[in-house]
């Protein structure tokens, strides 16, 4: 599951339709009228929700402008459109892309990490590759994270802290899902526990509850539950999932004995 800071999201739209108003860096050239109108058409399209448009406008763009400043960001918003059309090998393949690009793209390796962690599944002949992979972009997306400065001066401090925090977080949650499918699952309780102090979600909390019933620490599962559904305002999804995972440790805990 996929969490995205709805502040985040706002921020780095403002951000995109900066970048094609003037250059990125001192060093960076302003790009031509066209590359600017080509890229705005990709970030439309990406606002729109429109993933073939989204496509579309990207190869147009790289097609346009092969050496286009803006190659690894268009590479990435291409692997997200693949993502969202439920092609998700070919999201890896852009993603990987955009990273040849640009080895600094923190989103890029989180979607390349998160679609491999949740398309491996414990029976495929090449998850230990596929899982290896997985560990490799993920821990490239928390440390180009750490190190990314604040896409335009007109965010705050304060909100690229919470944005980090919430990629940071992604990251190390998809770790423990890793982890899940190698059923390590002190391991995928360590990580589901550090995603949670990295930046409190009742969908980490969640799957430290299953993490703790798969390792057979029922009394842990039903006290994360009870943490989870004595949140207010809970989406129905999450309540749902956390009374069943209670419900689950529960049985199995049995009776308690007098």
């Amino acid at each position: 599951m996929k969490r995205i800071l709805v502040a985040g999201m706002a921020l780095l739209a403002a951000s995109a339709c900066l970048m094609a108003q003037a250059p990125q860096a001192p060093q960076a050239p302003k790009p031509s009228r066209g590359e600017a109108e080509a890229y705005n058409a990709m970030v439309m399209a990406q606002q729109q929700h429109n993933p073939d448009a989204v496509i579309a406008a990207a190869e147009n763009l790289l097609t346009k402008y092969a050496d286009t400043q803006f190659k690894d960001v268009a590479l990435s918003l291409e692997a997200d459109a693949y993502r969202e059309k439920g092609d998700w090998e070919k999201c890896e393949i852009f993603a990987g892309r955009s990273l040849e690009a640009n080895p600094k793209n923190y989103q890029a390796a989180l979607t390349a990490g998160e679609v491999l962690v949740q398309h491996t599944r414990d029976t495929d002949l090449d998850k230990d590759d596929k899982l290896g992979k997985a560990d490799k972009y993920l821990h490239q997306a928390i440390e180009n994270i750490k190190a990314a400065p604040k896409p335009n001066p007109q965010v705050t401090d304060a909100q690229w802290a919470d944005f980090q925090k919430g990629i940071e977080a992604e990251a190390t949650s998809d770790l423990g899902l890793a982890a899940m499918t190698n059923k390590k699952w002190d391991d995928a309780v360590a990580e589901f526990q550090k995603a949670e102090d990295i930046d409190p979600q009742p969908a980490y909390l969640v799957r430290l509850a299953s993490a703790y019933q798969s390792a057979g620490k029922f009394d842990d599962s039903i006290a994360t539950c009870d943490k989870v559904l004595a949140q207010p305002n809970l989406n129905p999804r999450i309540k749902q999932i956390a009374d069943s995972i209670k419900a689950a440790s529960a049985k199995a805990k049995g009776p308690a004995k007098p």
